[in-house]
């Protein structure tokens, strides 16, 4: 067939969000298997029980989410709601658990519908789920052709999260702005990445104007209009780029840094991805030579109390000990697309130069 489809995942955002779930959810049936986080369902599933009583909508189950979005707990938790006889399911948490919650909709052919407990990522509204082996390694990427349905997104129960979460996903979300401009550099874009790479600006600058208020705000528990602009910007704005782009366009260098940096031991367990990524983007800018705009966000970055330099991660910048993080760094998928060839010794003057901004 000579088509291509697009689908977008439809939103509500607020301290009533879930005042919108009878309306939306009612019309694709009444049963229901909810898989979400520990905390995340103390936190969000009075809230949701209570907003759908009396509607007709029934949780038949609620499944506990463990650890990783592995493909054998997505297989389990397919065939579980399939013996259930669920019309949807919902996932309730952050991106491993929306992540688990979608494969397995996917898996069974059922809408599935998100409610992202923290703002780190935008797993609530897009059409993959990032996969890991069961010793809790990367394994793939599992693409569907669309995403959530609809993802409720309640702004009082994300500013009662951890402010880190905010924080690690703003500095993610930064990284989808300077990656997508940067690989999509040179190229004719198509209709549907070229309004994906535009609508990226909306994941850096609203940031630059909100995001040192929405921590603040975060920190002090109040939903307010800061908070919401860059949850927009972290969970929507970042989705909607990545279900519009070629893949081509999704990530450069910024991300392959942080899949260099994760193979040092213990360094993954102390470092949350959104912010080594945001490290990653000054690397990016500086291999660029783009150090007007290098030191402008490592000023940003600084506001957000996001580390800027290998030495506050606690990471020597010694050649043999970075070898095979620059390795992995030019070697990975990532960089498959990108303006020009970059080489290990770039990557590693790019560290330098970046530690001395």
């Amino acid at each position: 067939m000579n088509a291509r489809a697009v689908y977008y995942c439809n939103y509500s955002i607020g301290p009533d969000a879930y005042e919108e779930v009878t309306g939306v959810c009612s019309i694709y049936g009444s049963r229901i298997l909810l898989i979400g986080g520990k905390k995340a369902m103390a936190a969000g599933l009075p809230r949701l029980m209570e907003k759908i009583a009396g509607s007709g909508l029934e949780i038949v189950e609620t499944v506990q989410f463990e650890h990783d979005c592995t493909y054998a707990q997505i297989e389990r938790l397919a065939y579980h709601a399939k013996k259930l006889q669920v019309d949807m399911i919902f996932g309730m948490g952050g991106g491993k658990a929306l992540d688990t919650a979608k494969g397995a909709g996917w898996k069974l052919g059922i809408p599935v519908f998100t409610f992202p407990t923290i703002a780190a990522t935008c797993a609530a509204t897009t059409a993959l789920s990032v996969v890991y082996k069961e010793d809790g390694n990367f394994d793939s990427f599992y693409f569907n052709k669309r995403p959530a349905y609809h993802a409720f997104i309640d702004l009082s129960i994300i500013a009662d999260a951890p402010v880190k979460y905010l924080q690690a996903g703003m500095g993610d979300t930064i990284g989808k702005f300077f990656e997508s401009h940067f690989s999509a550099r040179g190229d004719q874009l198509e209709h549907s990445s070229a309004l994906g790479v535009t609508i990226s600006n909306m994941c850096y600058e609203p940031l630059l104007t909100y995001g040192a208020q929405a921590m603040k705000d975060c920190e002090d528990h109040i939903a307010s209009i800061a908070l919401e602009q860059a949850v927009l910007a972290n969970i929507v704005s970042t989705g909607l780029v990545s279900l519009m782009v070629l893949d081509d366009y999704n990530c450069a260098i910024a991300h392959s840094v942080y899949y260099g940096l994760v193979l040092l031991p213990g360094f993954e367990e102390k470092w949350l991805h959104g912010n080594v990524v945001s490290y990653g983007v000054l690397v990016q800018l500086a291999v660029d030579d783009n150090l007007e705009e290098a030191r402008r966000l490592k000023a940003f970055l600084q506001t957000l109390k996001i580390p800027t330099t290998l030495a506050e991660m606690d990471v020597p910048v010694e050649r043999e000990y970075l070898q095979p993080v620059l390795t992995e760094t030019v070697c990975g998928p990532d960089m498959e697309h990108i303006p020009y060839p970059v080489t290990e010794e770039m990557i590693f003057k790019a560290m330098r130069i970046v530690e001395a901004l």
